[in-house]
């Protein structure tokens, strides 16, 4: 899904804030925020309605939610003084009230990314260029698990392949059986741990008829 706003661009597929074409970075769960209220728009969504989708199995206070939707403003160049697009309502919630239409997919958009990181519940679409995986919100892979360090490792995309390195977790990071103490090249269906959290890479292939959603 890709939905376009003024001269913003919100492209589910590649889970990028696109302004004028050029990404703006935006933490995880404040790209699912503002997915949530794109989608819901203009429904003003309850702040327990937002809890249960941004953290459905974890408590935290309403100033969490505050911050996500700080961080979206800042993004998108307004405030909550004069909100063009993210409108709080009070005692209530926050709705998306800018007009927003569904852009085409583009050529570019189409094409899956070279490498993807799958865990039980997620695939996460890799870069080229470093992606950090840690439990830090703004890592590109964010690991929510107090089993994860803050930048636990990096997963370098090049053109010849990818490499895994750990970055001095407190818990390790393995490729199957063993522990990660230099950078090792990463092959499709790898199996990797990050801490407790398993997951795997995946290839990306022409061959329509191969999927990266295989279970773990």
């Amino acid at each position: 899904m890709r939905l376009r706003f003024g001269n913003f661009l919100v492209d589910d597929g590649t889970r990028q804030l696109l302004r004028d074409g050029v990404a703006v970075h935006l933490s995880p769960k404040a790209f699912e925020l503002l997915l949530a209220l794109l989608i819901d728009r203009p429904r003003a969504l309850t702040k327990a309605e937002l809890h249960q989708r941004l953290w459905p199995t974890t408590f935290v206070s309403d100033a969490s939610l505050a911050m996500l939707v700080a961080e979206i403003r800042t993004a998108l160049g307004e405030s909550a003084r004069h909100p063009r697009c993210l409108r709080t309502v009070h005692r209530h919630g926050y709705a998306f009230q800018a007009a927003a239409e569904t852009a085409p997919e583009s050529a570019q958009a189409s094409v899956a990314p070279a490498y993807w990181l799958v865990t039980s519940s997620r695939q996460i679409p890799l870069e080229p260029g470093d992606n950090i995986v840690g439990r830090d919100p703004k890592a590109r892979v964010w690991l929510d698990s107090p089993s994860v360090s803050r930048r636990h490792a990096v997963i370098r995309v090049q053109d010849d392949g990818a490499i895994l390195e750990d970055l001095g977790s407190k818990n390790g990071t393995h490729a199957g059986d063993k522990r990660v103490t230099g950078g090792i090249c990463l092959a499709d269906g790898d199996h990797l741990r990050f801490g407790t959290v398993d997951a795997r890479i995946k290839a990306w292939t022409a061959d329509p008829t191969h999927t990266e959603s295989d279970p773990l």
